[in-house]
């Protein structure tokens, strides 16, 4: 059995990338697929579920779980800590499933340098108009916040020449296609095709 494949998954806020990641499990039952849950010392907000949106930790346990050196990247935001847990990731891809981490671009700078196999994508919007309308669409943020999401996303995109592949979430179901393209070319590599058909293999070239 060949491994999984970690998939880095950035993009600015308001692009996509969540919904990308959600529509193309729901719609490829035929491969082992998952999202990394990452752990986090901030409390749950109202409908988000313990070990489904985030493992929520108290703060002494997960200082405690970086001297262990348990996670593959972590930070530090607004008084919280965030992590992406090493033993999870690593115990799903030795199961053959892939695994997509939805991180922004300090954190998959962390997580290549420790994982270089792992394969990044960068989600891009068509222009800052139509992100900005889609930030407003959602009704989540104030106008002050919008402005600092806007900001933060110029910066957020000038890092996209780091990544493997480039999406452009102009219509939503071209880009679907496009990132299940990604998918299944790194399915169909050699290395892991010869992992999978290793015994059709041994059969073709011995007769």
């Amino acid at each position: 059995m060949s491994k999984g494949t970690l998939y880095i998954v950035s993009a600015p806020s308001g692009a996509g990338k969540s919904s990308l990641i959600s529509a193309l499990l729901e719609t490829n039952p035929t491969y082992d697929m998952k999202v990394s849950v990452s752990h986090t010392t901030r409390a749950a907000r109202p409908g988000e579920v313990d070990g489904q949106h985030y493992h929520f930790i108290e703060k002494d346990n997960f200082k405690a779980l970086i001297k262990e050196n348990s996670f593959l990247e972590y930070a530090e935001v607004f008084g919280n800590f965030y992590g992406t847990s090493r033993i999870w990731i690593e115990e799903n891809l030795e199961r053959g499933i892939d695994v997509f981490l939805d991180i922004d671009w300090q954190g998959a700078r962390q997580i290549r340098e420790q994982m270089p196999a792992a394969k990044s994508i960068f989600i891009l919007p068509p222009s800052n108009g139509e992100l900005e309308r889609r930030l407003n669409v959602r009704g989540q943020d104030s106008d002050d916040v919008i402005a600092k999401r806007m900001s933060e996303a110029k910066s957020e995109m000038s890092h996209y020449h780091e990544y493997d592949y480039v999406i452009v979430n102009d219509d939503f179901d071209s880009a679907l296609v496009d990132l299940k393209a990604v998918i299944r070319a790194e399915r169909l590599k050699q290395d892991k095709q010869a992992a999978k058909y290793s015994g059709m293999l041994t059969a073709l070239l011995s007769e």
